[in-house]
């Protein structure tokens, strides 16, 4: 055999080769996915996340990864996008590798709790629909109580879920919304701790963030 003929051998050898090894893990892929099940993306730590440390665009980048992992092992607060995090600290010290959840996250400021809404809450700002009924009946809306209310994008063929993420919560300030849309506002509720982050969570995932005045003050 010509030294030409070798080398046009080797290399269909090789193409058939790199053919084959393609098949093989794309079988592998789909037999994982048979065996495991949906996957999804979540957040994991690439370092570890100290606590009270801020989140910008910059240590999210540099701290927080994305990976597709099988939906059964997925903690249910876990979250899908870094860019939920800005805005945050660490509650405690998250080690590198983790899941990273929501409930490990808290705003800057919030263990400065303000005694005069009470005790256990601390002032957070939301932007919420809903607002144009606060006045409906000509009261001042400030000082009043509020249920807060999420309605998240529908999940694949099915409908989105419309539940009361906080209830009955004071209504500290109002403002108009960024885009001056109407009935769109910006107001800062009295939260708790769990409020404050499922609510801040909410805005990067919900459709919408309604508030809906309740009777008394």
């Amino acid at each position: 055999m010509s030294r030409r003929s070798r080398a046009v051998a080797f290399l269909v050898a090789a193409c058939v080769a790199a053919v084959a090894a393609a098949a093989i893990a794309d079988g592998y892929g789909r037999s994982v996915a048979r065996g495991y099940g949906e996957m999804r993306a979540v957040v994991v730590t690439s370092e570890d996340l100290r606590e009270g440390e801020p989140i910008d665009s910059r240590a999210a980048a540099a701290v927080l990864e994305v990976r597709q992992v099988p939906v059964r092992f997925v903690p249910p607060a876990a979250l899908v996008d870094p860019a939920e995090t800005i805005g945050l600290v660490a509650a405690a010290t998250v080690p590198a590798g983790s899941y990273l959840m929501a409930t490990q996250l808290r705003p800057p400021d919030s263990r400065r709790a303000d005694p005069g809404i009470g005790q256990g809450r601390r002032p957070v700002e939301l932007s919420v629909g809903g607002a144009g009924a606060l006045s409906a009946f000509g009261a001042q809306p400030v000082g009043s109580k509020v249920d807060v209310v999420v309605t998240t994008e529908p999940a694949g063929s099915g409908d989105g879920r419309t539940y009361v993420a906080a209830a009955a919560v004071p209504l500290l300030a109002l403002g108009a919304g960024g885009e001056g849309e109407p009935g769109e506002a910006n107001v800062t509720l009295g939260l708790t701790r769990a409020q404050a982050l499922r609510l801040l969570a909410a805005e990067s995932f919900a459709r919408r963030i309604t508030v809906i005045p309740v009777g008394g003050r």
